[in-house]
């Protein structure tokens, strides 16, 4: 009789045990945006104009002084890193870095605190994070530069259709068509935004990079003087499309 019990029981625990089987359902990939805070510069004051009461005196010959010819700032990579084509690692890949290659920084981006350098190995230019890099040299007398994403390459589909905007509170949610591409192009799209979130306003770029995700949801409150907006791109191997303006709702 406790034979029969105890093979019961096993039968009871072997038939409630979890199948070997079972699949565990993956989870889907977490996007990631590249966000900076922007700050406000309020215009600049000038100065009261003194007077101005000419006098007259011997002038001295002018000294003329030297001055050394400008040299940019230059760089040596300290780790293996990506170089872009912006300002953000949401832009697409332009070159693999390694520990030791050289260059020098030719401007700083807008919004970011990214490096637009001419590297000694390439015969063009891309961005690099400031982290990647050791640098010679003061970079903020540089000037201010622009991603120009339609000198890259020449995109073959065009931009997305059907671009449209919806909010649902604080939340705005991009939705447009699928640009059909090879899988061999496909680098999905690329959105560049500006929000507003706890008064901030805030450069946002993302990178979506299959074709069919077609959707996009980004916080966007009430509080900045400046109204939302952002563009869509096409994106495939060889470059971006013009830019689709997104018809940002009102908060």
């Amino acid at each position: 009789m406790k034979k029969k019990i105890l093979l019961f029981l096993v039968f009871l625990l072997t038939a409630c045990a979890p199948s070997a089987s079972a699949e565990t359902p993956t989870p889907a990939p977490t996007l990631t945006p590249q966000i900076v805070y922007i700050t406000a510069t309020p215009e600049p004051t000038l100065p009261t104009t003194p007077t101005f009461t000419p006098t007259i005196t011997n002038t001295p010959e002018p000294t003329i002084t030297l001055t050394p010819e400008f040299t940019f700032p230059t760089v040596t990579v300290n780790k293996q890193a990506h170089c872009r084509y912006g300002p953000s690692a949401a832009y697409l890949h332009a070159a693999d870095l390694y520990a030791g290659d050289v260059g020098s920084v030719r401007g700083t981006a807008l919004y970011s605190k990214w490096l637009y350098i001419k590297f000694d190995k390439l015969n063009y230019f891309c961005w690099v994070a400031p982290s990647v890099v050791d640098v010679v040299g003061d970079v903020s007398t540089l000037k201010k530069v622009e991603p120009n994403l339609q000198s890259i390459g020449s995109n073959m589909y065009g931009p997305p259709q059907n671009v449209q905007a919806t909010r649902n509170g604080d939340e705005v949610t991009i939705t447009w068509n699928q640009v059909d591409m090879t899988d061999d192009d496909d680098r999905g799209y690329f959105i560049e935004a500006f929000v507003c979130q706890n008064t901030f306003f805030i450069w946002w770029t993302a990178d979506l990079p299959e074709q069919d995700m077609t959707s996009y949801t980004v916080k966007d409150e009430k509080g900045c003087s400046t109204p939302s907006y952002g563009k869509l791109y096409t994106v495939e191997k060889h470059g971006y499309s013009e830019p689709v303006d997104i018809p940002w709702p009102k908060p």
